[in-house]
């Protein structure tokens, strides 16, 4: 099952090597071009990160033990 990140980790590479080819082929310099698809991949992450970024998992329960465990002096 896809989730939310898988499309980010794919969207990342794609952002990057389309828009740099697409740039390219309309006429802007490759030294121009990849930072500015760059800056698509950044925000992609920042976006990721920051606007709907990762949530702590739920701690697993805690052993139903309830004798004192003794500690042994030796």
């Amino acid at each position: 099952m896809t989730g939310y990140y898988d499309y980010v980790l794919g969207l990342i590479p794609l952002v990057l090597f389309g828009v740099t080819a697409i740039l390219t082929t309309v006429g802007v310099g490759l030294t121009t071009a990849v930072p500015i698809a760059a800056m698509g991949s950044v925000g992609i992450m920042g976006h990721a990160l920051f606007v709907n970024g990762p949530v702590e998992s739920q701690p697993s329960p805690v052993s139903q033990n309830t004798q004192p465990q003794q500690l042994n002096a030796d």
